[in-house]
């Protein structure tokens, strides 16, 4: 999972949103701890969290637990990643911290179904995030305990950046890794925090969603949710994927002209509807904007039949082809009994000379009931590895996958990133 990640963030250190914050963040710059991925340069721990939190999620085209609605490690990751250089920590080390915030972020995640608008991913993602680095830190049982009270005051993030289609988005999770390490290290110097974070009277399930903390310790040491995860196949919203899958599949089965196409219905799920459903607008930030319609997803499936980063290119998020389709397109919301957040998906191309063509999708693309092939995933490695501020070869993309791969082995991950370009030797 870790190695989705890193890959997708490494695509995303050009993306809108994530140069600034890079730049902003170089400009205060700091004691160097942790590495900015891609880059080179050495930031604090919470500084580097926060940059490399926001690459991660800035193409939205990392893992996700679809159980949980929690994209957990593009918050963990990058503040484990930065507590574990700071630490110097060995690879074992980093990978149990990591495993912990994972797991901690998807049972926090489930103890709730309400889906009121918070953001889960950041909303539980702090406290992950400040677990995950109090154990690089080594923090007592007491020390902990502040580290997940003082990151209660951290606590924000709402679905209103995705449903204005704002760059704010791709800053929310990374706001959680940074408050989680800056928590945890608060923690480590003695500042103390209130011990009722998730079930207090005021704390988490009181103030901002309620939930059944039963739900959180039902498997805790023993059942982890770093199992399960959606390995994306697009880099979009995955509200999307089912209906892009399916109009993948109209499109190579029945080789559908696009001129051809006069209308196209798109049934969503109530929940799907309310992240993707909107009608279609590039406005001021059209990679977002593509990232969550639905309607831009199929268009370009049927279009080109493909959905990849090449396609979150503002020319192609622009492209009058697309525009035609989607002014033949209409999203209309599929609420039955028995449906889950983002299944079943159906769209319904039909054509002027061929009649009608449909397709219900029932599992998601990527996910543990459909997954992508070990050759897929190798692939969405190498693509998303080539691109960004700095672009790996194939043999310094293939020393990254082996060192991530062998991270175990490793004595001090802030060696992770050393000579990854170097003579090839």
């Amino acid at each position: 999972m870790a190695l989705d990640t890193l890959a997708v963030a490494w695509a995303g250190t050009t993306a809108p949103g994530a140069v600034e914050t890079r730049d902003h963040a170089l400009d205060q710059a700091g004691k160097p701890e942790a590495e900015i991925w891609g880059h080179g340069a050495w930031l604090p721990a919470t500084s580097a969290a926060f940059v490399n939190g926001v690459a991660a999620a800035a193409l939205d085209y990392d893992t996700v637990n679809i159980a949980a609605v929690v994209h957990s490690d593009i918050v963990v990751l990058p503040a484990a990643l930065a507590v574990a250089q700071r630490e110097h920590a060995s690879g074992r080390e980093f990978l149990a911290a990591l495993t912990l915030g994972n797991d901690i972020a998807g049972k926090l995640a489930r103890t709730t179904t309400a889906h009121s608008g918070w953001f889960y991913t950041s909303i539980h993602g702090v406290f992950a995030a400040a677990a995950a680095s109090a154990r690089l830190l080594r923090l007592s049982k007491r020390q902990t305990i502040d580290a997940l009270g003082i990151a209660l005051s951290s606590v924000g993030g709402t679905q209103q950046p995705m449903a204005e289609r704002s760059l704010t988005k791709r800053l929310q999770s990374a706001f959680a890794a940074e408050a989680g390490v800056r928590a945890a290290l608060l923690a480590q110097r003695g500042v103390s925090g209130p011990t009722g974070s998730i079930d207090g009277q005021f704390g988490l399930h009181a103030l901002y969603e309620r939930g059944d903390p039963a739900a959180f310790h039902n498997g805790l040491g023993t059942r982890y949710e770093n199992d399960g995860f959606t390995f994306k196949k697009f880099p979009t919203c995955a509200c999307g994927h089912a209906p892009t899958q399916a109009a993948l599949e109209l499109a190579a089965e029945h080789a559908i002209d696009p001129d051809e196409i006069t209308a196209i219905r798109i049934a969503l799920t109530p929940y799907a509807h309310r992240l993707v459903g909107a009608p279609f607008a590039p406005g001021p930030n059209p990679q977002v904007a593509a990232q969550f319609s639905v309607q831009y997803q199929v268009a370009s499936a049927l279009l080109r039949g493909r959905l990849g980063l090449a396609e979150l290119e503002e020319d192609a998020v622009t492209d009058p082809r697309i525009a035609a389709l989607v002014a033949r397109s209409a999203v209309e919301i599929r609420d039955e009994p028995g449906l889950n957040r983002l299944l079943p998906a159906e769209i319904i191309v039909t054509t002027a000379r061929r009649g009608a063509f449909a397709r219900k999708i029932d599992r998601l693309p990527g996910s543990p009931e459909a997954p992508l092939s070990d050759a897929d995933l190798r692939q969405k490695f190498a693509d998303a590895t080539s691109r960004g501020l700095r672009p790996l070869d194939p043999v310094a993309r293939d020393r990254l996958r082996r060192r991530l791969t062998d991270i175990a082995r490793l004595d001090d991950v802030a060696t992770l990133f050393t000579g990854l370009q170097g003579d090839h030797a």
